[in-house]
């Protein structure tokens, strides 16, 4: 037997608009209908009905007395005449009461009734005269109902709109504001996303599909006396992979999946997100077993004031509170596993992340050069390549890059192709797409003069001769003084991918950084605005060796540093004022002993940072092989093979530019 192929059709949605255009039906017909039908009734005057009335045609004027409305009925002889014929048809819809030939209007009651009178009399007419009041019930219910039907329409209109749109779904109308705006997620349809469309994150992923095997195989964890988890809280820096995972999550565990983020429990009105938290707890639980994803839950998850300052009821501490108790109070509840993500761990509340409420927090770090290695081969799928791309060398081109960070550069890629007219993208489209990331687009036509461009050029010099000189200091990949975004240089290295820095590592590269200052002094004799970025990443440097590693003998082995975060905002400093003099001065000496020792590299090798310096003028561009020529081979060549490494560009900011953190 065949199967019927034949999709069954949707029905028409209830909309309010049907009772709207219904209501509007119903008055309108009211009033045709109730209006008397005066299709064949005809306006007159007061001089035509005494005409009529001396023809002996009119047998009865009812006279309204509330409307100064006189209505007029001929008699069946009248209405065979010519005069009348305009009113003699029949009305076009049929009605319950005598329908009137003609109406008029009178002005005065009293003498058009004396009028009527002498007429009867002196014709020795039977004409009735009857006197009435016009009922206006209906008109005048609708008159006094209408102003608070518009009032209320508009109230429900802005509500519906404050309330997330007009539109249906949970928190749409007036009455669902205090529902869960949480998407509940379809595996067949909604989300094609799996864990093997995420790339790195072994440990993270682990963890997280150990949270799906839970919620498939319960009893395979709860036979041996063990608890489900309750929550799991996903934290890193943005861009590494927080929501992807979650997103492969209801990809996978094949069970309800709500997602919503912090700030949809948030609303104007008080009680509201108290409310839309149990709402969201009361579906999971409905359809449990079942996930719950809050992204940004620091949103709603800060940590809660001591003092009220405002001295009124906190909404967001109410909903987090109701979260609180939802995720492990009296009432927990059973199969409900709540993943959250945010990245910044540090500003949520104690009692949100003790365990019992989230269980597990799952640490999702940037990308080591394994891990940027997969990512590539993830994202390099749809991307049309002209060749074998080196996937180790694009992944040590990208230090420092998340997860979107590389998506971005595989995109930035495609573009930069396809901008120059190319049927596949190549290699260099690649290395293209990380410069325009790092250091901004390409501004050739920038006006810069002469002397500026020189001592741009001895600046950018001074920084590839100092780093290819120290042994810690990251080895050149590629110098340029075209300007990009919103610097007028820029040099690319490869340092080494490190766990720990030890302080000659540290010094090695404040040395480096601070060679293009070093290199203006030496050369011009002259400094200029151009280090500002220099300054400012030594600057940070130097005080982190002080007063956050304890690298410094004079402070010793202190750190004021603060991982809770609560030291930010602190009115005063965590030392005395003679430790923060002291502070500063081994700060200024750390910095000005790595400049000095920048200088006496670059007198030692004046001649060759002058010859790097004018081919750099000549060719705007030159590479780590212009380096070797001038240079020799790098004598720490060695250590750099051993050791996996990645590029990162440094930038010189205009003067008048602030500085641009540098990747």
């Amino acid at each position: 037997m065949a199967k019927d192929n034949k999709t069954p059709q949707k029905k028409p949605r209830f909309s309010a608009w049907w009772i709207y255009g219904l209501i509007a039906i119903l008055l309108i017909g009211f009033q045709f209908f109730g209006s008397g039908n005066l299709a064949s009734t005809k306006k007159t005057t007061t001089s035509e009905l005494q005409e009529y009335l001396r023809n002996g045609d009119i047998t009865k004027i009812l006279i309204i007395t509330n409307t100064n409305q006189a209505k007029v009925f001929l008699s069946e002889e009248a209405l065979q005449k010519d005069v009348h014929k305009d009113v003699s048809d029949k009305p076009l819809f049929p009605s319950t009461g005598m329908v009137p030939q003609y109406v008029l209007d009178y002005g005065d009651l009293q003498i058009f009734q004396n009028e009527i009178t002498e007429i009867k009399k002196e014709n020795n007419l039977d004409t009735i005269v009857e006197f009435d009041k016009e009922s206006k019930l209906f008109t005048d219910i609708i008159f006094s109902i209408l102003p608070f039907v518009l009032i209320i329409g508009i109230w429900i209109y802005l509500m519906r709109r404050m309330s997330g749109g007009a539109g249906g779904g949970a928190g749409g109308q007036i009455f669902n504001i205090g529902k869960s705006k949480a998407k509940l997620f379809d595996e067949k349809t909604d989300t094609r996303t799996s864990f093997k469309d995420v790339a790195g994150l072994e440990g993270a992923k682990e963890e997280v599909e150990e949270i799906v095997e839970f919620l498939k195989n319960p009893d395979k964890y709860t036979s041996l006396g063990g608890k489900i988890p309750k929550g799991a809280l996903l934290v890193g820096p943005p861009g590494t992979g927080k929501t992807l995972l979650a997103k492969a999550v209801a990809g996978e565990a094949k069970v309800p999946f709500f997602s919503l983020s912090g700030s949809d429990f948030v609303e104007m009105f008080v009680g509201v997100g108290a409310s839309r938290v149990r709402d969201l707890f009361k579906q999971a639980k409905d359809k449990s077993p079942s996930i719950i994803f809050i992204d940004e839950i620091d949103a709603i998850g800060r940590a809660r004031g001591k003092n009220n300052f405002t001295g009124s009821n906190d909404e967001r501490e109410n909903t987090l509170n109701q979260l609180l108790t939802e995720m492990d109070g009296f009432g927990t509840n059973t199969n409900v596993i709540v993943l959250a993500a945010t990245n910044r761990a540090d500003v949520l509340d104690k009692a949100l992340m003790r365990a019992g409420r989230f269980d597990r927090q799952i640490y999702v770090d940037l990308p080591d050069i394994r891990e940027r290695k997969e990512i590539f081969e993830v994202h390099l799928r749809p991307i049309k390549t002209a060749e074998t791309l080196d996937l180790d060398f694009l992944a040590r081109q990208t230090p420092g890059f998340s997860g979107a960070d590389i998506a971005n550069v595989c995109n930035e890629a495609a573009l930069i192709a396809a901008r120059k007219e190319k049927k596949a993208v190549t290699k260099q489209d690649f290395l293209d797409a990380v410069d325009r990331i790092v250091g901004g687009l390409e501004k050739k036509n920038k006006i810069i003069t002469p002397g500026e461009k020189r001592t741009i050029a001895y600046h950018e010099a001074g920084h590839a001769t100092v780093s290819w000189m120290l042994e810690h200091a990251a080895p050149l990949v590629k110098v340029t003084i075209v300007p990009r975004g919103q610097s007028l240089g820029a040099a690319w290295y490869l340092p080494e991918e490190r766990l720990i820095v030890r302080p000659e590592q540290m010094k090695d590269e404040m040395c480096a950084t601070l060679g293009g200052r070093a290199a203006e002094k030496v050369i011009f004799n002259k400094i200029s605005t151009g280090a500002l970025s220099d300054l400012e990443k030594v600057t940070k440097q130097a005080r982190a060796m002080v007063t956050i590693y304890g690298l410094n003998e004079e402070i010793g082995n202190l750190t004021y540093y603060d991982s809770s975060g609560q030291n930010e905002f602190g009115f005063s400093k965590p030392y005395s004022e003679e430790t923060a003099q002291t502070i500063d001065k081994e700060i200024s000496k750390i910095v000005e002993e790595q400049y000095q020792r920048a200088i006496n590299v670059l007198e030692e090798n004046k001649d060759k940072l002058t010859e790097l310096a004018e081919r750099l003028l000549e060719r705007e561009v030159i590479f780590k092989e212009d380096l070797e020529k001038i240079f020799g081979k790098r004598p720490f060549e060695k250590e750099e093979v051993e050791t996996e490494q990645k590029s990162v560009a440094k930038e010189e900011p205009a003067p008048e530019e602030s500085a641009k953190e540098n990747k």
